[in-house]
């Protein structure tokens, strides 16, 4: 099980649900646990009565609420744990490719999937918060100025925090969620696309660069 976990952290969020399928069948009796370790890029359905979107995962089996914003479509989903208090799950995703709603007409396929669980326990005025997010990110170019370019990955982490809930659990867990996914927004521009743009100048340096290296005849 621990070495199916270190695979699982190390393959594209794109190949993730291809990679999970051939793990369920290889370990049967882990599928519960994969299942829910997993992370996966989110998948979205249509509401047969109402007409509206909503994002599918393993946190919506009760009810659940969702809204719309910039083509991105999010659901919250909570329920009440064994511990006398509560969980919430907040899932967003945001398709930025050509063909998806929220095109900007730069990427031929592009896709934020953010989940943010936190668990909550309340004490007389304080509560606890105990979040966990990931966020996933997947992006291809293809044009004549940057050619065909491939980059995804993920990154996961926890923040702790204890609040006093005069203003309600609701703004509690948006700032926290709000921080979250700004760190890790920064975290994925440093790792992912920091390191990819040295590795590219390292590998294929800038005209003005090679110039200058260049000794004279």
């Amino acid at each position: 099980m621990e070495a199916a976990m270190g695979l699982m952290r190390r393959i594209p969020p794109k190949q993730s649900e291809t990679a999970l399928s051939a793990l369920l069948s290889l370990l049967p009796q882990h599928s519960s646990d994969l299942l829910s370790q997993v992370d996966q890029p989110l998948q979205v359905l249509c509401d047969a009565e109402c007409g509206k979107e909503f994002i599918l995962c393993e946190y919506n089996r009760d009810a659940d609420s969702y809204r719309y914003y910039e083509g991105g479509v999010s659901s919250v989903y909570m329920w009440e744990d064994e511990n006398e208090g509560f969980v919430a799950c907040f899932l967003i995703k945001k398709d930025g490719s050509m063909s998806g709603h929220g095109r900007r007409g730069y990427l031929q396929e592009g896709a934020w999937d953010a989940i943010h669980v936190i668990e909550v326990r309340q004490e007389e005025e304080i509560a606890h918060y105990s979040l966990t997010s990931t966020v996933m990110l997947s992006l291809t170019t293809n044009d004549e100025s940057s050619g065909t370019f491939n980059l995804s990955g993920s990154i996961r982490r926890q923040m702790n925090m204890d609040l006093p809930v005069s203003e309600g659990h609701l703004c509690n867990m948006g700032r926290m969620i709000e921080e979250m996914e700004s760190k890790l927004r920064n975290s994925l521009d440093q790792v992912y696309f920091g390191k990819t743009k040295e590795m590219v100048c390292t590998l294929r340096p800038p005209s003005e660069l090679v110039q200058m290296k260049l000794p004279d005849s």
